[in-house]
């Protein structure tokens, strides 16, 4: 790495964690959801990463859902709260128990209004009932269906079982958005070029009815992976 590889490195940890403070003092939903914009903000305006929305008009203006998305890349959640910015639509993110204890996210991830999902649990009711207590409380949930990263050269990785329990248990309907562009590649680009503007694209697919008894992936790639 060399010396402005290693600035934004420790720029980015610097700023995660500060924000993962302040999430910290916080007390209400909203004055998170407001934080989490504000960091999706400032990092990826520091990358010089800005997000292009195709279909923008099919984001529901409120309500409540549970959100699924592709994901490639570190900074995907950053590009969905961009996408949302203009909508009433707040979420909790479904993440993984890692993330909790990492000392780049873990401060952060504690208190930005995250549900830990632990894959190695035997016993997975408690996830479940949390779940049921946020959509009580009027938020929608954020999930990554593929249940973590996917590093290969495929388009794709299998979705788990889970998001669809979720959708089915809540009456939750489905908002289904495509990061088209590998935002991972994006990532390592604007780290290495830092003085280049580059551009992520999000597409909006259409709502998807929580008793659609059609396979959750295959609907997915009907909307964007023709």
């Amino acid at each position: 790495m060399n010396f402005k590889q290693i600035s934004i490195a420790l720029y980015a940890t610097y700023l995660t964690n500060r924000y993962g403070l302040k999430l910290k003092k916080v007390k209400t939903s909203k004055e998170i959801f407001d934080l989490r914009l504000e960091y999706a903000h400032i990092l990826l305006n520091k990358l010089n990463i800005s997000v292009k929305v195709k279909n923008k008009e099919k984001i529901p203006k409120d309500g409540q859902y549970l959100l699924i998305s592709n994901h490639r890349s570190i900074i995907d959640p950053l590009i969905i709260e961009l996408a949302l910015e203009n909508s009433n639509i707040n979420g909790y993110w479904v993440a993984k128990k890692e993330l909790y204890n990492s000392f780049f996210f873990g401060t952060f991830t504690r208190n930005a209004a995250t549900l830990l999902l632990n894959r190695d649990a035997v016993n997975m009711t408690p996830f479940f009932k949390e779940i049921k207590s946020i959509v009580r409380m009027g938020s929608s949930i954020f999930i990554f269906p593929e249940g973590t990263r996917n590093k290969e050269d495929i388009p794709l990785a299998p979705f788990k079982e889970g998001s669809r329990i979720i959708a089915l248990k809540n009456r939750l309907p489905i908002l289904p958005v495509y990061i088209k562009s590998n935002a991972n590649e994006v990532l390592k680009e604007a780290i290495v070029k830092r003085t280049k503007n580059l551009t992520v694209e999000i597409e909006i697919g259409d709502i998807i009815d929580y008793k659609d008894k059609t396979p959750l992936e295959e609907n997915y790639k009907k909307q964007f992976l023709k």
